[in-house]
């Protein structure tokens, strides 16, 4: 039975998401406040978690970036449930390592039914350490690695990069791609993928001459066959 997180400060909101998630077959923990959010993680280590931004006593925010920071809770996945529904909010809410993000008013049959596809992407036990050559992606730390140098990847070009590691034989379109690390409910555009991809070859390619993104023109990108990933 998975377990869910739920920081929510609405009382009925949380009441609704309650018996919601629990007439699905969840376990819920939560808190209406987001003080002791993170010790609450800690502590329930939940399979997901609901995170309002707006809470009366913290910034959703930064709970979001401490659950990045902490290795025994990066690897959840977060869905922000907010009234913030500007396009800038939307891309920080993403950058700072949030799975999806949903606007309210919402529809909870929507709610649960993205939830459960997170949860469908879990079924295989991902490997802990994706390698090829020298550059390392090191799921349970959220860190990638090159020639042993730890490298400063925001947590959007993280996910584009492991996305593309983790599936070294396909070629995704820009589409797909923003589907799979952005999510459908998304305020980006196909440009998007370009300027990502571009910042990602800057920051694991260098100087180095190794060519570990490959385009395909016309249609996308997949990670370089030629460079073996290995699993561990």
């Amino acid at each position: 039975m998975k377990k869910i997180a739920v920081i929510e400060d609405d009382a009925d909101l949380y009441s609704l998401l309650q018996y919601n998630l629990e007439k699905e077959g969840f376990t819920m923990v939560g808190s209406k406040t987001g003080k002791g959010a993170l010790e609450l993680c800690r502590r329930e280590r939940p399979d997901l978690i609901i995170l309002d931004i707006m809470l009366p006593d913290s910034d959703g925010l930064e709970i979001c970036k401490g659950i990045r920071g902490n290795s025994d809770l990066a690897h959840i996945p977060v869905i922000f449930l907010t009234a913030r529904a500007s396009e800038t909010d939307r891309i920080v809410g993403l950058e700072l390592g949030a799975n999806d993000y949903i606007v309210k008013p919402f529809f909870v049959r929507e709610l649960i039914a993205r939830i459960k596809i997170h949860f469908r992407g879990q079924q295989q036990p991902a490997t802990k350490l994706l390698k090829a050559g020298e550059l390392e992606l090191d799921r349970t730390r959220c860190q990638v690695r090159m020639e042993g140098r730890e490298l400063a990847l925001t947590a959007t070009e993280f996910r584009l990069l492991e996305f593309l590691m983790s599936r070294p034989r396909v070629v995704f379109s820009r589409e797909q791609l923003l589907d799979a690390v952005w999510g459908h409910d998304r305020a980006v555009t196909d440009r998007t993928v370009d300027v990502y991809i571009l910042r990602l070859r800057q920051k694991i390619e260098g100087d180095s001459g190794l060519s570990f993104i490959r385009s395909v023109r016309g249609f996308g990108y997949s990670f370089n066959l030629e460079l073996a990933v290995t699993a561990q």
